[in-house]
């Protein structure tokens, strides 16, 4: 259940059986500045499903959660290795279960474990591409000093 916030409100409903959890709540400014991403892109993330604010304001701005950030930090080093949107939103929406603890938890780990391999598997291929590419400019460094 979400719930609105007043400005200076810190309470975030996260819903479930133990009721409110106090969470520190974010404008989307701040929440730019933790993560580095823009605000054109954390409203990408937001349109696209990815990231929700768990409420607004009263004056109408997003109000992250320290949760929401850290989907959001998820996100960020998903993109990096090449992984598309309905995977980024396959694999929150994995944790999210896991961290609930609903659902089948050995199908869940076995889901998780094919992230990790795909994500080592891509780490891997990106140190082989640069193992390339500083190569490339090792020779163009020896061309310039052959050039003295």
């Amino acid at each position: 259940m979400r719930a609105s916030a007043a400005p200076g409100d810190r309470m975030a409903y996260q819903g479930g059986m133990t009721g409110p959890r106090r969470e520190r709540l974010v404008q989307i400014g701040q929440v730019a500045e933790q993560t580095g991403l823009s605000l054109r892109t954390i409203r990408f993330y937001e349109e696209n499903g990815l990231v929700i604010p768990t409420t607004r304001s009263e004056g109408g701005f997003r109000l992250y959660s320290d949760s929401d950030v850290a989907r959001l930090e998820v996100i960020k080093r998903m993109k990096p290795l090449g992984f598309s949107l309905e995977e980024m939103q396959e694999l929150l929406t994995l944790l999210a279960e896991l961290d609930s603890g609903s659902g089948d938890r050995e199908r869940l780990r076995d889901r998780l474990r094919m992230f990790h391999e795909a994500a080592t598997a891509r780490v891997t291929a990106l140190q082989e591409q640069l193992a390339v590419a500083e190569g490339f400019a090792d020779t163009l460094a020896g061309h310039l000093d052959a050039q003295r």
